[in-house]
């Protein structure tokens, strides 16, 4: 199943390849006070939302203008107290992000500073809830696009409330691809964007919530754009309006993207899509010769890091360009300690597509010819 539509497919963690009928979803213009979009489109997407999320009752979700990482701001700055202190847990670039959001912000933190390749240790965190009391809230990234791992969700998520504390999980790359029930792991937010699993295009994030935590927030906020409560507030009060203008063209590209999930068959679906083009993937780069970064175990099906090759002549750019010319975009590393590149398989990419790309990596291998 070819997407030629496009010029090119995005094989990165988003903004990613999407249907011709979402982009298509874009050509009509909205009014941001009606309610054909109010109620008709966003209060059907958070609903939608929240039925993605969880089985569990007691959840709602808010949209927010912006970037991922500007609902994830608006997040923790806005459910974290003065007196609150917020435990980050980072192994990557987006565990960075979230304690530079709370640098920024002035908010109490401590940072368990890990590799990139490096999983959370267990005990160690343990240890870090049960000897400060200070500590009330922590933030953890599920799918580190910095090398595609995993990290243990449901392990963190039992050690976090067997301590009483509020768990706010980044599920930027994950939700929608990988099948969770954030009311299961007990989590009380959990935040996400359009333009990633659910395969819509760049312009909003969301949250999805505790409602009972949600409603202690009030007054907490430190920006008036990012104030998540009174975003919520403004949508529960008014069918679905914005307090600000609104990315309509995108919400609605959104909606016709959560269609689509569900003719797929839903998250169970979609993630044997991807799990399984990231299987494909992985066994052709190998055969050509290439190394992942990281061990099987702690890949996900999202995005994979490999090692760049150590031939004197292999440059990323002209890789990068000669793949683009064959019609693949891929992503540069991301990690400290090693030279390597990235390849995502989540957007409207499926198999016939991974075996198009490999047959253009193994064209494309300059670097080896040249010692031929």
């Amino acid at each position: 199943m070819e997407n030629s539509t496009n010029q090119y497919l995005l094989l990165t963690p988003g903004p990613l390849t999407t249907t011709q009928s979402v982009r298509e979803a874009m050509l009509k213009d909205w009014c941001t006070w009606d309610d054909d979009y109010n109620k008709d489109i966003v209060e059907v997407i958070r609903t939608k939302l929240v039925d993605l999320a969880t089985e569990y009752n007691g959840y709602t979700s808010v949209l927010m203008q912006g970037s991922g990482s500007a609902s994830v701001e608006a997040t923790i700055g806005t459910v974290i107290p003065a007196d609150g202190k917020l435990l980050v847990i980072n192994n990557g670039a987006y565990g960075k992000r979230i304690t530079q959001i709370a640098e920024y912000l002035n908010i109490e933190h401590h940072v368990i500073e890990l590799s990139e390749v490096e999983q959370p240790d267990l005990e160690h965190i343990a240890n870090l809830l049960d000897a400060d009391s200070d500590i009330t809230h922590v933030a953890m990234v599920h799918c580190e696009t910095t090398t595609g791992m995993l990290n243990p969700i449901e392990a963190v998520c039992d050690l976090v409330k067997s301590r009483n504390k509020i768990m706010i999980l980044d599920a930027m790359s994950s939700f929608g691809g990988i099948p969770m029930d954030i009311g299961e792991l007990g989590v009380d937010f959990m935040i996400s964007s359009a333009n990633k699993c659910i395969q819509g295009v760049p312009g909003f994030g969301f949250v999805i919530a505790k409602t009972s935590e949600l409603k202690q927030c009030q007054g907490r906020a430190r920006s008036l754009s990012l104030d998540l409560y009174d975003q919520w507030d403004c949508m529960e009060k008014n069918n679905g309006k914005w307090r600000f203008t609104s990315p309509t063209h995108t919400v609605r590209a959104f909606y016709q993207a959560m269609l689509e999930l569900e003719q797929e068959g839903g998250v169970k679906a979609r993630y044997q899509r991807y799990l399984s083009n990231q299987r494909l993937l992985v066994k052709g780069m190998e055969s050509l010769g290439f190394r992942c970064l990281l061990p099987q175990s702690l890949h996900s099906p999202i995005i994979t890091s490999f090692y760049s090759p150590t031939a004197p002549n292999y440059d990323f750019k002209e890789f990068y360009t000669q793949l683009k010319s064959h019609g693949f975009v891929i992503y540069p590393g991301k990690v400290s300690n090693a030279d390597c590149f990235r390849i995502g398989n989540i957007g409207d990419v499926h198999n016939d597509d991974i075996h198009r790309l490999l047959d253009a990596i193994a064209q494309t291998m300059f670097w080896q010819k040249a010692t031929q």
